[in-house]
């Protein structure tokens, strides 16, 4: 079943300079092996002007939940998370199986 992984990230205290870093960030992602897909999505601001419950999110798409697994664990995805941690701004990641409809 195909699998994705979700990484959704929290609201950096400097927005510019995180945005200047998530060039590099999304970059890194996609040289995951067995990465099928890549969608990047930045988080509506509120109408009201209170924070968002996120920033991003990126969306990490493999052919099955073995091949997601395994691609956590290569230099690559340490390369990415060393990266993104380095911003200094949380994130979590979900794994979820993709139901076709």
């Amino acid at each position: 079943m195909p699998t994705k992984i979700t990484l959704v990230i929290d609201n950096p205290s400097d927005v510019a300079a995180f945005e200047s870093d998530y060039t590099e960030i999304a970059a890194l992602a996609h040289t995951l092996p067995g990465l099928r897909r890549l969608e990047s999505a930045k988080v509506w601001p509120k109408e009201d002007g209170t924070p968002t419950p996120a920033h991003r999110t990126l969306d990490l798409y493999f052919d099955s939940y073995d091949d997601a697994s395994a691609a956590v664990t290569t230099p690559e995805a340490g390369q990415l998370f060393q990266r993104l941690g380095g911003t200094g701004t949380t994130f979590m990641g979900l794994f979820s199986d993709i139901e076709e409809s």
